[in-house]
């Protein structure tokens, strides 16, 4: 590869990043002229990937455009040790079945980004399951207590006398071992894993192999604004949300936050980016209009050109307009299933709201109905421990706050 090359795939690697360590190593592998193998790891902790993890997503599909390979790991294994980064406490392992079904939607959600038929697809309990007593001891005298202790999340728990199971120390080893594995060249992550990338480094060279290159990319806050986007905080915007539902987070989000929305969540060049934020700075772009920009774009990225234009005009119907969505949800309540309740054929609202998906738990439920955010038929409904009769919902419509809809059909 000609320097001119070299110099035109740094710069796009590299934009958009927070740590290259060390581009210098980077550019020298690219000067081999060889494909270079690019490992991005996911833990499948929860059923969905947001827009969160996509940002690290597009940088390896630049990777991939560029004529690398793409290797996507599923950490099946290391998410039932669990992942320490950035936690205050330890983390609750997961059992295989819960790991294997978070695992079912994982791909199909990625390839909304990356190129299917270019990816490399491994787990790595295809190696890390094989690890015997001799294999572990040898991973754990390749770094001190002191190395672990390093890492801000290890220190600040040891000094406020927070529980660290040995388990989470090994974390990271288990993290580099997967380099050393799949004898990667790069590995991307989040910023908050820069530690667990840096650890691949001198494993690596224990055998024998080139120290890989770790390059992060900043953490995109939740439409909170407050923390990382994450699904325990209930701030992400998923990749399979509807497209109303992502519209509406999008213009959740703050004013403040919205330029580095614009820089992460968009997969526009810088230039484009910057024209917006010069057209908002100068007063020919009002904020209100730059963030329907921002939503339709990132509506049209994972459902298809077009589609957020008409969730725009949707949206516009629905909240200024106060019509109801054109494709709400029908979902059939069987009063045979009612007859035994305390009061037969009836069922308090909030039970019933858990039962079709508008909210998460009956307490949930009630909570909702209690902040008066719950209406049928466009009228509110606000005793939190009422009931109602299951025959009088038929071909009614629920509505929970501003965005989330059902008919109601009774059999």
């Amino acid at each position: 590869m000609d320097e001119k090359e070299i110099e035109r795939q740094l710069d796009i690697l590299c934009t958009g990043t927070s740590d290259v360590i060390n581009k210098k190593e980077l550019a020298a592998k690219l000067k081999k002229g060889k494909p270079l193998r690019i490992k991005f790891g996911i833990d499948p902790t929860s059923a969905d990937i947001h827009i969160g993890h996509a940002v690290v997503l597009r940088k390896l599909k630049q990777f991939q455009d560029l004529g690398h390979k793409a290797i996507l790991l599923i950490g099946d294994f290391t998410a039932r040790v669990g992942d320490p980064s950035g936690k205050n406490v330890t983390r609750p392992t997961l059992s295989v079945e819960e790991i294997t079904k978070n695992m079912e939607t994982y791909l199909d959600q990625a390839f909304l980004i990356l190129d299917k038929e270019k990816t490399e697809i491994r787990m790595n309990s295809e190696w890390l399951e094989s690890l015997g007593i001799v294999d572990i001891m040898k991973l754990m005298g390749s770094v001190t207590v002191a190395q672990l202790l390093e890492r801000n999340d290890f220190s600040k728990r040891y000094k406020e006398g927070s529980p660290i199971s040995v388990l989470e120390f090994l974390y990271p080893l288990l993290v580099g071992f997967d380099s050393v594995a799949l004898d990667a060249d790069v590995e991307l992550g989040g910023t908050d894993q820069l530690y667990n990338l840096l650890m691949g480094r001198p494993l690596q060279e224990l055998e024998g192999q080139e120290p890989q290159i770790c390059i992060t990319t900043p953490l995109l806050e939740g439409i909170d604004g407050n923390k990382k986007m994450s699904k325990s905080l209930n701030n992400t915007i998923g990749l399979t949300d509807e497209p109303l539902d992502m519209y509406g987070k999008v213009m959740k989000i703050s004013d403040e936050i919205m330029p580095k929305y614009f820089q992460l969540a968009t997969g526009w060049f810088p230039e484009q980016v910057q024209e917006v934020l010069n057209d908002i700075k100068s007063g020919l772009l009002a904020p209100v209009d730059a963030k329907k920009l921002l939503a339709v774009t990132v509506v049209d990225q994972y459902h298809g050109v077009g589609i957020g234009e008409k969730t725009k005009e949707e949206f516009a119907n629905v909240f200024s307009k106060g019509e109801r969505p054109d494709d709400i949800e029908i979902f059939e309540l069987k009063s045979a299933e009612y007859e035994n309740t305390e009061n037969p054929g009836s069922e308090r609202l909030a039970r019933i709201l858990n039962t079709i998906g508008l909210v998460t738990s009956n307490k949930d439920g009630a909570r909702m109905i209690s902040q008066g955010a719950v209406k049928i038929n466009d009228e509110v409904f606000d005793d939190e421990n009422g009931e109602v009769l299951i025959k009088d919902l038929n071909d009614s419509y629920i509505q929970v706050g501003k965005r989330k809809w059902a008919q109601i059909s009774v059999s």
